[in-house]
Parts: structure tokens; sequence; C-alpha cells
């Protein structure tokens, strides 16, 4: 079954040589600082394109509040801009909500590719709470951005203090990924963008119930 919304790669996956960030979410709803964060790590790390990755459901968030993964991936759509920033539902195509599981089924597709996982702040600070978090970061760089509020405090988190002599200056993260047996991680430098799914949810934007 091929990624929903990405070109079906051949027999023996797509080998073309590329370098992809992906950025997962609920995206309940999507708004201008997912579309920051995934402009800031494609200037820095000079990636090909940013796959916005919309959750079919986050094992980590309740239920109650998640509009249906149809307005979410809408709205993912709606701040992508289908040429090197892309919303794609698959996750759900393959039947994965683990990040570990879903990167490992991307290598297979597409094994010559260079996956670059991106996460905010807030992520970096809870990733202990995600499965096989360590297998996902020893395999795959993972550039930080930052987040209000959060970028201090994960950084002296449990996630940053296991992974320290793994951290690399942004511009060396993927030139160092493919030589070492750790992949390396980056705090990508960029200003924090204040938008926020939550916040947009309190102010009334619930896209669940939208046309």
């Amino acid at each position: 079954m091929p990624p929903a919304g990405l070109a079906a790669p051949g027999p023996r996956g797509d080998r073309r040589q590329r370098r992809i960030g992906l950025l997962g979410g609920s995206f309940n709803p999507a708004h201008d600082g997912h579309r920051h964060v995934a402009e800031q790590a494609r200037r820095a790390l000079r990636l090909d394109q940013v796959w916005l990755l919309v959750s079919p459901g986050n094992p980590l968030k309740p239920a109650a509040g998640m509009a249906p993964f149809p307005r979410r991936l809408a709205s993912a759509r709606a701040i992508a801009d289908g040429t090197t920033v892309i919303a794609t539902g698959l996750e759900a195509a393959i039947g994965q909500r683990y990040s570990a599981r879903t990167l490992a089924r991307l290598q297979r597709l597409f094994p010559r590719t260079c996956f670059v996982w991106i996460i905010g702040a807030d992520n970096l600070w809870q990733l202990p709470r995600w499965r096989r978090w360590r297998a996902l970061a020893a395999r795959t760089p993972i550039a930080v951005l930052p987040r209000p509020e959060w970028t201090r405090k994960a950084l002296r988190g449990a996630a940053a203090s296991t992974l320290r002599r793994h951290r690399r200056p942004a511009g060396a993260l993927l030139a160092a990924a493919p030589r070492e047996a750790h992949a390396g991680w980056s705090l990508v430098p960029a200003r924090e963008h204040p938008a926020s799914a939550t916040a947009l949810r309190r102010a009334g934007h619930d896209i669940s119930r939208a046309d």
C-alpha cells in the first residue's frame, strides 16, 4: 500500500537519494507554527522535503477533543505547499501509530532516503514516554526546534541527558549520522513560534465541527 499523498514506490522501493524531514503530530488543528517548524528545519538542514505525518491517533493523547482524522489531514494540507512541505496520511495507510514502527517501514520503502525526525522541544521532554524511543534515536537523526516555555526545560530533561554525547551542531547533523553507529541530534537555531493547537482549540477553533 503506497503512503497516502505520496507516489507509490516501485517493486524495489523508491531508491532516490534524498533528505526528508518527518514532522509527526495530531495536527488538531494544523497551524502556522507547524509550517514554521517545517520551513526552519528544511532550510537549516538543507532537506529536499518535509512530510507532515498526520497521526491516525496519538497513543499519548486522549481521544476526547480529537477531531476526525480526515479533518486533521485536511487541516495539515491547508498549511502545506504540496512541493517542499507535503501533508500525508501515511501512518493511517500503513496501519501504524508508533513513530519507531513508522520509521522502520519508511526505511524499507525508501532505502536510499536519509530521514530526519523533526520534533519540538516539548516532544524532546516527553521522548522517554515514546515506545522504543532509544531505538528511534539510535538510527534516525533528530532535529529539535525551540518551543516557548519548553526549550530550556527539555535540554535539562531525561532524553537530552541520555543522548548528550550524541548532540551535534545543526550543520553537522546529517554529515555525522552515516558514519557513526548512533545517529545524532541537534537543537536547530530558530526563533520560537507562539502558535499552539491547544490554544487554538481553547479559543474556539474546533475543526471537528467544521463544514
